[in-house]
């Protein structure tokens, strides 16, 4: 059995806060999360969590992952755009022209998401988180593909997208020309093998993919830390 694709993690300067911002958003149940966070619980199998992590850094630069949320209506889009208003979100400027069909919007510490148009049929049927959007580039992409055992399910002009074979939200990368890093990503992806597995043996089948070894504790003292093709963080947490 591969990694699984255990949490999107959040660092905030109020964790708790920002929680009860996204549970509002997505309407989802808030939980305790055994690195000093707070989490959100999976939406459905499959599903990952949403966690929200300490942290004292400031927010620097626009971030290099976000949420894109899908609507079902005009008046569905219109109404998640209005309820994340409503609790202390913000539109947000991130260069979109105008004419664009989905809305940008930032949440109470300034990570941006969008709220997608009814009418994206690449993200139909994968839930209201449709997708996880990376800026990353093609070996990412494949690399991630790798990593997960999840198949691409968009492959074209640089850009790419994997997928559960279960469904569920993707995770899609842009394409070069990659945005500037501005520090350690604040929205990084947590990954778990499953439990009784070797991790040290799946961290050397990560790196064997094209990962690099970053070094440890980003969460407790004994998480791994490895990097993407693109140099992008991520952990490999310990067995539960």
């Amino acid at each position: 059995m591969t990694i699984n694709l255990h949490a999107i993690s959040v660092d905030a300067a109020e964790p708790l806060r920002l929680a009860r911002f996204w549970a509002a958003v997505l309407g989802r149940e808030m939980v305790d999360d055994p690195h000093e966070g707070v989490a959100l619980r999976p939406d459905g199998d499959p599903g990952f969590r949403i966690r929200f992590l300490p942290t004292d850094a400031p927010k620097a630069g626009q971030n290099r992952i976000h949420f894109d949320l899908t609507s079902a209506s005009p008046e569905g889009q219109r109404a998640t755009v209005s309820r994340a208003i409503e609790v202390g979100g913000r539109h947000a400027d991130v260069g979109q022209k105008g004419d664009e069909g989905h809305v940008v919007l930032a949440d109470l510490e300034g990570n941006e998401f969008c709220v997608c148009e009814a009418d994206n049929n690449f993200l139909a049927g994968c839930g209201l988180v449709g997708a996880v959007n990376c800026d990353g580039t093609r070996a990412a992409g494949h690399f991630w593909s790798a990593a997960l055992g999840w198949p691409l399910v968009w492959d074209q002009d640089e850009e790419t997208a994997i997928q559960s074979p279960r469904g569920g939200a993707k995770v899609t990368w842009s394409g070069p020309p990659l945005m500037p890093r501005h520090g350690r990503d604040r929205v990084h992806l947590d990954l778990a093998p499953p439990v009784g597995a070797d991790r040290e043996a799946e961290v050397d089948r990560l790196l064997s993919l094209g990962a690099t070894r970053v070094g440890a504790g980003r969460h407790t003292a004994d998480d791994v830390v490895l990097a993407d093709p693109d140099g992008t963080e991520f952990c490999i947490l310990t067995p539960r």
